[in-house]
This record gives C-alpha cells, sequence and structure tokens, in this order.
C-alpha cells in the first residue's frame, strides 16, 4: 500500500549485484516487486491470505497465453460445488459470474502451486470488486470501492435505492485485459512470498539456509489499523476465507496498547536482525492515524530500542494523500493525514 518509487529508488540507488531483500509485512508485495524489477531475488512475509497471494503473483514467470488456457479449462471442466445465495451475493455479482468466481476459487483451494495458477488467482483478486467503468468492464462486481470490501447489508442497501443490478460480465474478457497488462513481460528473476506471522522467528528464515539479507524494506500496519481482513472480507473468501465478514484478528499485530504494539514491532525486527547480513540495512515507512493518540515517530522509535537495530537517519515522507498509502487507502474519514516517515535504520 506504499508506492513502488520508494522501494524501487533505494534499490535501484543503493542495492548491489546479488542483494537480497526481505519484507516482513510485505501486503501487496510491493517491495517485492521492486526487487524483481532490479533484477534481486527477495522474500515476502504475511499473515494475511489475500496479501500473500497477491504478492505471489506477481513473482511468477509466465505467459499471457498460459494464463488464459488455465482461466478457460477451469471454466469449461469443472462446475461450482457451492455457490453463496443471501441477498448480498445476488445484488454484488450476476449469477453467471458468481458461478464463475465460485469455479475458480474451487479450483484453486484443491491446487494453486503452478504459475499460471499463481498469476489467474492474482488476477481475479485485483478484479473482484470495483467501480463501474464508462467503457468496458474491469471489475466484475456491482459497484464497489476498488480497495476495501463493502459490508453486506450497507452494499445491498446502496444497490437496491439506486437501481444498481449486477452486469453479466464477460469473466475472460477481463482477464485478458489485465493479463496483457501485468504479464505482457516477464522477468527471469522472481522471489518467494510466506504465509506466516512475521512475530515467529522461522517465518523470515531465508529459502536458503546459508543465505543472509542484505536489505529490509517494509511498511508495518499503523496504529490502530486493525481491520485489514474485514476491509478485505470478500478477497479472502475468494481464497478460502468465509462467505461473510470475518472481523477476529488472528496472526495480527495486536493494537491495545502503544506499549504492546511497539513490542510486536519490536519482535519482528529481531526476528529480522537475526537473519540479515552484517551491515544490512532496514528502511521502514510508517505513519499513524488521527483517531489514535500515539505519536508514530515515538511508537517506530520505540519498538527499534533493543532491537538489534541502529537508526541513523529519519525522513519526512510527505502525508498518506500524495500516494496510495496506508491511512489513505483504509480511513472512511476525511480527517488531515498524519505526516509518514522514513526510518533508516543499520544492523547493530
Amino acid at each position: 500500500m506504499f508506492p513502488l518509487d520508494f522501494p524501487l529508488n533505494i534499490l535501484k540507488r543503493r542495492a548491489r549485484e546479488g542483494d537480497l531483500v526481505l519484507d516482513p509485512f510485505c501486503g501487496r508485495g510491493t517491495t517485492n516487486f521492486a526487487a524483481r524489477l532490479v533484477g534481486l531475488q527477495s522474500l515476502g512475509v504475511d499473515s494475511s491470505p489475500v496479501a500473500a497471494a497477491i504478492t505471489a503473483s506477481k513473482l511468477v514467470k509466465v505467459s499471457v497465453e498460459n494464463i488464459l488456457d488455465e482461466a478457460r479449462g477451469i471454466l469449461t471442466e469443472r462446475e461450482a460445488l457451492y455457490i453463496p445465495t443471501s441477498e448480498f451475493w445476488q445484488w454484488a455479482f450476476h449469477s453467471t459470474v458468481l458461478d464463475a468466481l465460485c469455479r475458480f476459487r474451487e479450483a484453486f483451494q484443491e491446487d494453486c502451486s503452478t504459475d499460471a495458477r499463481i498469476a489467474l488467482r492474482g488476477i481475479v483478486l485485483g478484479a473482484l470488486h470495483g467501480p463501474r467503468q464508462k467503457t468496458f468492464p474491469s471489475y466484475f462486481s456491482n459497484q464497489c470501492p476498488r480497495t476495501y470490501a463493502p459490508k453486506p447489508a450497507y452494499a445491498t442497501r446502496f444497490w437496491q435505492e439506486r437501481g444498481l443490478v449486477p452486469e453479466p460480465i464477460d469473466v475472460l474478457a477481463v482477464i485478458e485485459r489485465r493479463a496483457k497488462r501485468y504479464y505482457g513481460m516477464s522477468s527471469d528473476i522472481t522471489g518467494a512470498v510466506r504465509l506466516a506471522d512475521s512475530r515467529e522467528s522461522e517465518a523470515l528464515q531465508p529459502e536458503s539456509p546459508e543465505a543472509r539479507f542484505d536489505w529490509v524494506i517494509t511498511s508495518p500496519p499503523y496504529y490502530g489499523m486493525r481491520t485489514y481482513i474485514p476491509d478485505q472480507w470478500l478477497r479472502n473468501w475468494f481464497v478460502g476465507g468465509p462467505d461473510a465478514v470475518d472481523y477476529t484478528n488472528r496472526n495480527q499485530v495486536v493494537h491495545s496498547s502503544p506499549e504492546d504494539f511497539a513490542s510486536n514491532l519490536r519482535q519482528v525486527w529481531r526476528n529480522a536482525e537475526n537473519v540479515c547480513a552484517e551491515g544490512a540495512k532496514m528502511v521502514i515507512r510508517f505513519g499513524g492515524i488521527t483517531d489514535r493518540r500515539a505519536n508514530p515517530l515515538d511508537l517506530i522509535k520505540g519498538s527499534l530500542s533493543d532491537s538489534g537495530w541502529r537508526i541513523t537517519t529519519i525522513r519526512e515522507a510527505g502525508s498518506a494523500t500524495e500516494g496510495k498509502r496506508q491511512a489513505d487507502a483504509f480511513l472512511r474519514t476525511k480527517s488531515k493525514p498524519m505526516v509518514e516517515f522514513d526510518v533508516w535504520a543499520s544492523r547493530n
């Protein structure tokens, strides 16, 4: 959820050939994709299955035709075993579209190990819901926000009051346009992603036992922003979650107090330090939200205390409105965004 230029410019200017990159809160894989663009291997770790799936789709090597063949095969060769039938689903997707989505969902639940399926799953996740387009459809849903999934009761009322019925979208056409956009060219450099909790030491272990990371570039959750799974509940459903909003906070950094939050982050930084090379650098983009009475700079400084990392530089990174960043994407209110910071640290 931070701009691609953030990790890309760092790695272009500072990384050396053969450097290994880690993002312990990889989200949608921006750091990992940036590493791939500059020819570096990386590992992304996230506790959200949606985040892990989207990141994985940015790291595969696959052709457009392979993706389309996989999509056609799934739609032709299988029937959906279960299709949600509540009022929300009837208004959210045309029946033919929902049927296709359920076929994809069940196919990926059985096996999503090939590059073609990983890419196809990422494409469908990106197109699952969003605004109606004036030209040709880019999303499968009725009118929706692009970034987060609306809650069922609110969305259903919204559609009914405005007479917005779901349209019969050409699913394969949407997939083809997105496949050509994202997979027209594919780098030989890939990378790895792991669905895991970075507070656990084994989560950050490199793919190769003897390898060590040279860079950690990340943006952890901001204090008070703990609704990632509820805000992504439709995509969470598509990767195997329930067909209703899941409000639990399993495997997420705790937000019970600033002290507990900083302690959780500190554990992640310690785990990262244990798998990094001598002289490794860590860059953290961090900010806050206005309804939490906690200074984000104090929080991130506190989390780095006794973590194995020494702060070397702190730079202002503007506010969330200057890019599609966390505080801009997930907040519903129009409050003035807080300034974000880039915190540079070196391994002690």
